[in-house]
């Protein structure tokens, strides 16, 4: 079953490989080191949370406005791991537990989508191919980064906010949500920050925080509303 695991990781693996190589380029042009760099991508295996984390790295916030942003940002996993429990063949509780910190979006599409029950090897070898890319190349990423001229390392900076952009527009072609929640963050960031002058760490997490509740309810209130005519 390991096997069979790590052969339906590949394709997460091969598509991981960009991904993590912009990662520790970006990495290495915000300012963290080779060890850094390397140590975040194994403890946190997180694409968009790591990707965050260099964002708030460069803008100077605390560890702990850091933690509690990518935190909110992750919460998805939760419920990813408790629907990929009822799938869970019975093992050691301490073997679910480890292959938990491995799950994400991409190998929760790929165990959700495989037919009957999943099994600890499975999981295990369809983790292990994938966090195995996903920190080499974020490793490689870095060390390609320090032969680039400091002008290019400098630049790279605009990738982040190019990525997030990235991220956001498929999201709006399916989902109208997902546009005014952008909005509804990016001006309350704007008004934490100029009128109000929070910190630009609790900026984030504040404006993150109110307007997903306050975009929910409101969509919420539509529904009830279509609902009653």
């Amino acid at each position: 079953m390991f096997r069979d695991g790590v052969k339906s990781g590949v394709a997460i693996a091969i598509g991981y490989a960009p991904v993590a190589l912009t990662f520790g380029l970006l990495a290495k042009s915000t300012g963290l080191s080779l060890m850094d760099t390397t140590l975040m991508s194994m403890i946190v295996f997180a694409g968009a949370a790591q990707y965050i984390s260099l964002n708030l790295l460069s803008l100077g916030t605390g560890p702990f406005e850091i933690i509690l942003t990518t935190f909110i940002l992750n919460i998805r996993h939760f419920l990813m791991s408790a629907s990929l429990n009822e799938k869970a063949e019975h093992d050691a509780l301490w073997k679910k537990a480890l292959y938990a910190f491995g799950i994400t979006d991409e190998t929760f599409s790929v165990a959700a989508m495989k037919e009957g029950t999943i099994s600890a090897s499975y999981m295990f070898g369809l983790i292990f191919i994938s966090y195995s890319s996903w920190v080499v190349h974020s490793a490689i990423g870095h060390i390609v980064g320090g032969y680039l001229p400091e002008n290019v390392q400098v630049s790279l900076s605009v990738a982040l906010y190019a990525m997030f952009v990235g991220l956001l527009v498929p999201a709006v072609k399916t989902e109208r949500k997902a546009l005014w929640l952008a909005v509804c963050s990016g001006l309350m960031n704007c008004a934490l920050l100029l009128w109000l002058n929070v910190p630009k760490g609790w900026a984030i997490v504040i404006s993150t925080i109110v307007s997903a509740i306050c975009i929910q309810w409101i969509v919420e209130k539509r529904k009830e509303t279509e609902y009653a005519q």
